[in-house]
């Protein structure tokens, strides 16, 4: 016992003491802020119809815990994966694996670690959600059990099972980091939708973020005000615009059934049944050395004596300080990132592009298209941290003219290619504005990886911003929309360009000071 508790105990201390999570707990801290617009905003995240609530305590507390279930949901899975990737690098679940500890008490250590990791954003952001609350109350009295409840019944359980299947993927897919990535978007794209969708009373308890029962809740308390006919259409997510038509209705919470707590115990159950039951597949990181040594052995006693080597016959080194060897091993690099057999879900994209109607193509296959990208893109500044030699890298001929932007070219190039049918098509119909909207998406995109990977020396900040910008083009959010895949004024360009050269500053500067450093 006391093992597992110093597993999950340091394993926690390690990773809360990292840059990417203090940089994700800021971005949490800053979109919980939005959860709850100020009254004079101009935006709102749930309304029914023209109706929102009260500010009042309820209020606060279930549109905040509703939020907070989704978006931790959202961005929790690649918060907190690579866990047992990380442990197997750095050599420390080989020491853990020779100790007496079973594989599911290892797991389970994982897990919850997992669990707290999420559970420390959860507590500040409720604790955001009283201080909203002070700051914006409307002369309604504070309720702590309007917040406690909620937070308790709806993204706890939600955030404990994240927790868990992050841990069975990795035990799944090992070292097939982007099967962990992809399969998560669409298992929580498949899990999301219906659960808002579905009109049958067993969708309360088959529903793992916990929001739709208070969803419908709300909504029957506006059907009340409204006339029988009257379409009561419910928006979750940042509405912009109509804020001034906005109405006003009493939320006072709502009494949650019994068998929607025993449902919220049961997913938590559920979580640690399936860890019980895969434990046993978990390979405690033993290597398995494929190399017969007698073949070993034949191979060294067939090598040449250096004695022998014909000096004559090598080719002399020459110099090149050019760029465009440095690009070419980039986009190798960048090619053989991962499995070779993931290059055909690539070709299906491209294939897809090529022969669907050119706005499905745009809005919907080109940012999927991207996204599996995100393996390729997410080491591209980094890798010379993850592979240890960054001194070998920094002290290149001009590692920031030749190297830094090598990396910006080599990602930028990919990126055009895989939507090269499209952008043909747009030529074709002479849509130049698309060409240059596609182009500079992509070197918008790259920007971000390069920069975030400089930021934090690793790959979890941008798979996380990079699945909330995907995930938010899927659902057609106009600000999300850096590819030109939904109509835009004039100074849509103007924005995406500023926004590329302040994000592709910041990666410069920053690695400027750790050349400097």
């Amino acid at each position: 016992m006391k093992t597992f508790i110093s597993i999950i105990k340091y394993d926690y201390l390690q990773r809360t003491r990292s840059y990417s999570f203090l940089i994700t707990l800021c971005i949490s801290l800053a979109i919980a802020y939005t959860f709850v617009p100020e009254p004079n905003a101009s935006y709102s995240t749930i309304r029914i119809a023209d109706y929102v609530g009260f500010y009042n305590s309820a209020w606060f507390g279930y549109v905040t815990a509703i939020m907070t279930s989704i978006f931790l949901s959202l961005i929790g899975f690649y918060l907190v994966n690579s866990t047992i990737k990380t442990d197997a690098i750095t050599k420390i679940g080989h020491i853990t694996a020779a100790t007496p500890i079973t594989n599911f008490k290892y797991l389970a250590s994982k897990f919850i670690s997992n669990f707290l990791i999420l559970s420390t954003i959860v507590v500040i952001i409720f604790l955001m959600s009283i201080l909203l609350f002070i700051l914006y109350n409307e002369g309604y009295s504070f309720e702590i059990l309007q917040f406690i409840i909620p937070y308790i019944l709806i993204p706890i359980p939600a955030i404990f099972c994240i927790s868990a299947i992050a841990v069975v993927f990795e035990v799944i897919f090992k070292k097939y980091s982007i099967i962990q990535n992809i399969g998560f978007f669409f298992l929580f794209s498949y899990l999301a939708f219906p659960s808002f969708s579905d009109s049958s009373s067993y969708t309360y308890l088959l529903d793992p973020f916990g929001t739709k029962i208070v969803m419908d809740q709300m909504e029957m308390s506006v059907r009340e005000l409204l006339p029988v006919d009257h379409d009561t259409e419910l928006n979750i997510g940042y509405v912009l615009g109509n804020i001034t038509e906005n109405k006003k209705f009493e939320f006072n919470g709502i009494e949650f059934p019994t068998t929607f707590i025993i449902s919220r115990i049961g997913w938590c159950a559920l979580a640690f049944l399936v860890l019980y039951i895969i434990s046993p597949f978990f390979d405690r990181f033993r290597t398995t050395n494929k190399t017969n040594k007698k073949t070993m052995l034949a191979t060294y006693k067939k090598q040449s004596n250096p004695h022998e080597i014909q000096q004559a016959l090598l080719v002399k080194s020459t110099s090149n300080y050019g760029i465009y060897s440095l690009v070419k091993t980039e986009l190798l690099l960048l090619y053989r990132k991962g499995k070779k057999w993931l290059w055909i879900l690539n070709v299906i994209g491209i294939i897809l592009l090529a022969a669907l109607p050119i706005t499905i193509a745009h809005t919907i296959v080109l940012p999927i298209l991207w996204f599996l990208q995100v393996h390729r893109l997410s080491e591209i500044s980094s890798k010379e941290m993850y592979h240890n030699v960054q001194y070998f890298a920094f002290t290149s001929y001009k590692p920031i003219k030749r190297l830094l932007v090598s990396q910006v070219l080599a990602g930028a190039l990919m990126m055009i290619l895989l939507a090269l049918p499209l952008l043909i098509k747009h030529i074709i119909v002479v849509d130049v504005q698309s060409v240059l909207h596609i182009i500079i998406g992509a070197i918008f995109i790259v920007l971000i990886a390069i920069t975030s990977g400089i930021l934090t020396k690793g790959k979890k900040l941008f798979e996380i911003v990079f699945f909330i910008i995907t995930y938010g083009n899927i659902n057609q959010i106009p600000f999300m929309d850096y590819f030109g895949g939904l109509q835009h004024n004039s100074l849509y360009i103007f924005t995406l360009i500023i926004s590329s050269i302040i994000i592709g500053s910041i990666g410069l500067i920053m690695r400027i000071q750790q050349l400097r450093n």
